[in-house]
């Protein structure tokens, strides 16, 4: 049962609270504490569920040949896919039951109480924080294969991304937003060109190509790896729609988001599975799948073989660093918010979730990136840092499926503006295959697995021996829950009669 926090604020003293106490309704501690409301339509909302994935559909995806095969890898984009659209439905209930910045934190926190919460909002952060540092990366080898502006990649290019991109969602949601329908478009339109490019060379001859491993249980021409293959190429299956969960991190922003969340949502997943089957089956095609199963950069090789560059080559590289930064962008701005929300109920240290006079979470935008150019810089190593993201995404999946079957459960009768098709079913087919892909991150690289387990051990004894002592009554999430253990209680209550 969720756990009443108003008595877990600040410690008690005598007196009038003081101004900006969080127990103190008319503080100016939620005041200081706003987003900007209605800055994003339907439009805005689904440029960004489409911005944070795709990035994943110029490259990443691709390794998962190298796991799988081509049957493999369809055979697990089309179960991650199913994860997706599930847990998306499931996310556009909840949505519109509770719009505010926390977004699966939010659901979690009533379902879940407390623990659920944090683990959830846990989750989600590593994945936002860790994603856009990747990335920065990928940006950076983007910058020198083109010579662009005489840079080399390195610190330099790292930090002019954080820099730019961070400047510009302090400047407002609303200008964020429109740069990011922006270089979203241009990077799916370049997607659609690539596509029709690329089919003119298909030969279904390429797609089982690589040499089949007899030892394996299972093997044949569409399963080089067997059986088990299928099972190791789900996280890069999850490329193709990796972050789209993060559209109702958008709701205190959103315009009426009880219609438009939902919306938004089912919009960007359609787009997402078709970018999905045109870039699958033309890059496989084009050159084979053997030929692109383990670089950096599938859709070129998908063009050019061994070939010179032609135009269209040059336009899908340009165009992909355009998705590259249009996933930066948007997931910058999700981890902010997430950290926000799990500022502003206390969670988190409450300074995280100040906002500027432009009702920007100034420090939620700069500590992540803070962080995360530390990582680019230090570590370099992407592909560790998106499989430490992907870790903690399928935990996020699995706690937030959950949340809806136990909310549909618990609470039968509370108001549902949306309605998930097939209810109950479809988020336990979810949470089901989200704990099938954190099974298989271990099969993947286990290391990226202990690092995430490492990072949320630490988080876990910040809240069990402080925060947790320390939770705003105030914030809006705490107050949903609040409110469900009161409707409990007085449902508990024996009746008396006058």
């Amino acid at each position: 049962m969720a756990e009443h926090t108003s008595s877990r604020t600040a410690p008690a003293g005598d007196g009038p609270h003081p101004a900006g106490d969080p127990r103190d309704p008319g503080g100016g501690y939620l005041r200081r504490r706003t987003l900007r409301r209605g800055s994003a339509g339907s439009l805005l909302l689904t440029g960004l569920g489409v911005a944070y994935v795709v990035s994943g559909d110029y490259s990443g995806w691709n390794v998962g040949l190298s796991e799988g095969g081509f049957g493999g890898l369809a055979v697990a984009a089309v179960l991650m896919g199913l994860m997706y659209a599930c847990l998306v439905f499931s996310l556009a209930e909840l949505s519109a039951i509770l719009p505010t910045a926390g977004g699966g934190y939010g659901f979690a926190r009533r379902a879940l109480g407390t623990w659920g919460g944090f683990l959830t909002g846990t989750a989600i952060l590593i994945e936002y924080v860790l994603a856009p540092a990747a990335i920065s990366l990928f940006i950076g080898d983007y910058v020198e294969s083109l010579h662009l502006f005489g840079l080399t990649s390195g610190w330099p290019v790292y930090l002019a991304c954080f820099v730019i991109f961070i400047g510009v969602h302090l400047w407002g949601v609303g200008e964020a937003l429109r740069f990011s329908l922006v270089v979203t478009s241009i990077a799916v339109l370049a997607l659609l060109v690539f596509a029709v490019g690329a089919f003119t060379e298909f030969q279904a001859s390429g797609l089982n190509d690589i040499p089949v491993d007899d030892g394996a249980f299972g093997a044949n021409s569409w399963l080089p790896f067997g059986l088990l293959g299928i099972w190791a190429a789900f996280p890069f299956g999850m490329w193709f729609f990796l972050g789209v969960e993060g559209v109702p991190l958008a709701a205190e922003e959103a315009k009426d988001p009880v219609r438009s969340m939902p919306r938004a949502l089912a919009l960007s997943m359609g787009i997402l599975v078709l970018l999905a089957l045109v870039t699958f089956f033309a890059a496989t095609g084009a050159q084979g799948a053997n030929a692109i199963k383990e670089v950096g950069n599938p859709l070129i090789v998908a063009l050019e073989g061994d070939g010179d560059p032609t135009w269209l080559s040059r336009f899908v590289n340009y165009a992909g660093l355009a998705g590259l930064v249009a996933s930066f962008f948007s997931l910058i701005y999700a981890a902010s918010r997430q950290l926000f929300a799990l500022s502003r109920a206390g969670y988190l240290p409450r300074v995280l979730s100040l906002t500027s006079r432009r009702k920007a979470p100034y420090l939620g935008l700069l500590i992540p990136g803070g962080i995360g150019f530390a990582l680019a810089a230090g570590s370099g190593d992407g592909a560790r840092m998106l499989n430490v993201a992907v870790f903690g995404a399928t935990i996020s999946y699995s706690l937030m499926a959950l949340s809806h079957i136990v909310l549909r459960r618990r609470e039968p009768g509370l108001e549902r503006p949306y309605r998930t098709p097939g209810g109950m079913l479809t988020s336990s087919v979810a949470f089901v295959l989200a704990l099938s892909a954190l099974v298989a991150t271990f099969l993947v690289d286990q290391t990226a697995a202990l690092i995430a387990l490492g990072v949320y051990v630490i988080a876990l004894a910040y809240f069990a021996f402080y925060s947790r002592h320390r939770l705003v009554a105030a914030a809006p999430e705490e107050e949903f829950a609040a409110l469900a253990e009161a409707e409990a209680e007085l449902s508990r209550e024996p009746h008396r009669p006058d």
